[in-house]
């Protein structure tokens, strides 16, 4: 590959071609990741979140690219060094956001206020010891509220307020026991939507008003159903909803509040992942995830004319809209990009890249591309997989297994692990990451396949792939790794614990490891759905012991790396120590890394890349040993 490079008018050809066995990991990780994003009142600028320097930071941008085809340089607003900026909100109002930040991964939010172009971040929360939850939408429309959920009152419930920014005075719209979300403002800034999370399988909706306190559940109990709120229309009379109500699929429908009646809008046969709506209701966009990959569409609601924007193959994290949908943004993460921010001009129908995440000088068409495929397991259920194997052909080739987290979460095709895939790929390692049942994206029935089993039939799915893997003519069945992060660090565990004979290396983050323990330490608003999701460790301990991997942890036999955040508040430290320790006291090979300053996952640049460069290098040596 070459490219021209001109000086004093004259051009010049250089050779750029590098191996990519050579590059460097830093060189995949060169990369910055954009989190959410928000137009301000002028939607020519851009409010997002970005590590640029290093951590989550709030930043501001020019919305379009300049004259000259480029990004117009952006501003950074904050230079938090321990918090970390996870959400953000412009008003409708004003030039203000607000946006929410926790210290060092501790997941209690606060909330924070400031101008776009003028003065400096003011707290509005100041108890680092309560959660300060964000949602959908925070400003009402008139500008004068925000809304968030909060466990200030007691730490098993999650309550909704609403505060006044003018004063800073608190209205429990709540007062109830529960989970509660924040949703969307009606536009008369009255009233507002909340979700109560009833279990793992049933979400309700909730209609607040800030006039009166009152709060009221407005969508049927139905027993593992889902009603998620959506934007209300612009006439207030109703809103929006993805459900799952009588399929197996998300669709959208639109609730009218006065009638009580659901009527459906879009019914893929393929989950609706998200929904927005311009301020002044006349467009809507919604995403549809087909098989992993985000498919976005448009509807001009006066004419009903409908489009889908021409976007790559790849998956959209978050979706903004204009007040009067004058511009569609997003975050898109490919397999050969982290995740890059593009706006979309409905006026002249103009779809471009403003926010570019790579920086690693890397070719696009050096990236692998994954294959979807599926895979028979023991009960002939087939599991979704994306395989990537490496470009070297002619020898049989080391294999990691990745494990995604949640359960119920998705294996989706982007750049995942911030190039982890890819590194190893360059390397020669194929890399299979399956969508093991209890998995979304392939309907609720199949998601639900996992509730009270976790170590039972998606380990199994596992020992299928496994076996797959042995049976084909390039995979090298003795250097076999596996790795994963929250559950997936939880079956990375129980792959090496239960299915011990298959794997050589092994990495788990952030892992349950005895989920009687597990289960007693999760935050308390998380605890009325461990029944459902997991079991009750007071009545099933022998039951939450049996599938424990640190029950089995003589039969060990992988190198294994464990990787942990000290400020973790779903997965405490202990989990990881107690099977640190065990492993130890036996002599087994086991390494340990923990984080002093992180949580459940990585909010710091440097801790992520040293994380993530353990692992990658911890399993490239262990499986070419």
């Amino acid at each position: 590959m070459s490219v021209r490079s001109c000086e004093n008018n004259v051009y010049y050809e250089a050779d750029t071609t590098e191996d990519m066995e050579d590059l460097p990991f830093e060189r995949f990780t060169a990369a910055r990741r954009y989190l959410g994003l928000s137009f301000l009142r002028d939607p020519n600028w851009t409010a997002y979140i970005s590590d640029t320097s290093g951590q989550l930071n709030l930043w501001l941008t020019a919305s379009h690219l300049t004259e000259a085809g480029l990004p117009a340089e952006p501003e950074q607003l904050t230079i938090f060094t321990d918090y970390s900026v996870r959400s953000v909100y412009a008003s409708p109002a004003n030039d203000d956001l607000v946006f929410f930040a926790d210290p060092n991964g501790t997941e209690n939010f606060q909330i924070f206020v400031m101008n776009a172009f003028s003065g400096w971040p003011r707290p509005v929360s100041f108890d680092e010891r309560v959660r300060h939850d964000f949602g959908a939408e925070c400003f009402s429309p008139d500008g004068r509220f925000i809304a968030y959920s909060s466990n200030e009152r007691s730490h098993e419930d999650m309550l909704l307020y609403a505060m006044n920014l003018h004063d800073n005075a608190k209205i429990t719209l709540t007062n109830t026991h529960g989970w509660f979300q924040m949703g969307y403002w009606a536009p008369d800034s009255r009233r507002l939507s909340a979700v109560e999370l009833v279990t793992v399988t049933q979400a309700s909706v909730w209609v607040c008003d800030v006039a009166d306190g009152s709060a009221r559940r407005v969508t049927p109990v139905y027993e593992k159903t889902r009603f998620i709120p959506g934007p209300w229309s612009s006439d207030g009379r109703g809103f929006y909803v993805l459900t799952d109500k009588d399929r197996e699929y998300i669709g959208l429908a639109f609730y009218d509040l006065d009638k009580g009646a659901l009527n459906w809008v879009e019914t893929p046969e393929w989950d609706v992942e998200s929904v927005a709506l311009s301020r002044d209701g006349r467009l809507l966009v919604w995403s549809v995830n087909e098989n992993g990959m985000s498919r976005v569409y448009l509807r001009e609601l006066s004419t009903d004319r409908r489009s889908r924007l021409a976007l790559p193959d790849g998956v959209v994290s978050s979706i903004a809209v204009s007040g009067r949908g004058e511009l569609v943004g997003l975050v898109l993460s490919t397999y050969y990009s982290l995740g890059d921010i593009w706006v979309y001009g409905s006026a002249e129908g103009k779809l471009e890249k403003v926010g570019h995440s790579m920086i690693g000088r890397i070719p696009q068409d050096q990236f692998v591309k994954p294959s979807p495929i599926r895979v028979k397991s023991f009960d002939g259920l087939e599991i979704p997989t994306w395989v990537y194997r490496p470009s070297v052909t002619g020898s049989r080739r080391p294999v990691i297994l990745s494990i995604h987290g949640g359960p119920g979460s998705q294996e989706r095709p982007g750049y995942a692990y911030v190039g982890l895939y890819q590194y190893w790929l360059s390397r020669g390692i194929a890399v299979v990451a399956p969508n093991f049942r209890g998995s979304t994206g392939y309907g609720k029935s199949y998601e639900r396949k996992i509730m009270h089993d976790w170590g039972g039939g998606e380990l199994r799915d596992f020992e299928s792939i496994a076996k797959w893997l042995v049976s084909q003519d390039w995979v090298d069945p003795s250097r076999m790794g596996v790795f994963g992060g929250s559950f997936g660090g939880f079956a990375t565990l129980s792959c090496v614990t239960r299915l011990a004979h298959y794997w050589k290396a092994a990495v788990d983050i952030v892992g349950p490891s005895n989920l009687v323990t597990f289960a007693n330490s999760v935050p308390a608003h998380w605890k009325r759905m461990l029944a459902e999701w997991v079991g009750e460790p007071e009545k099933e301990a022998d039951f939450l012991r049996e599938r424990s991997p640190i029950s089995y942890v003589e039969n060990v036999r992988a190198d294994l790396l464990v990787i942990q955040g000290a400020n973790d508040p779903r997965v405490s430290k202990a989990e990881s120590e107690q099977m640190v320790e065990k492993l130890r006291a036996m002599g087994r090979k086991v390494e340990y890394m923990l984080f002093e300053d992180d949580g459940h996952g990585f909010t710091k640049r440097s801790n992520m890349l040293k994380a993530f460069k353990a692992t990658a290098e911890f399993l490239e040596r262990s499986l070419n040993e």
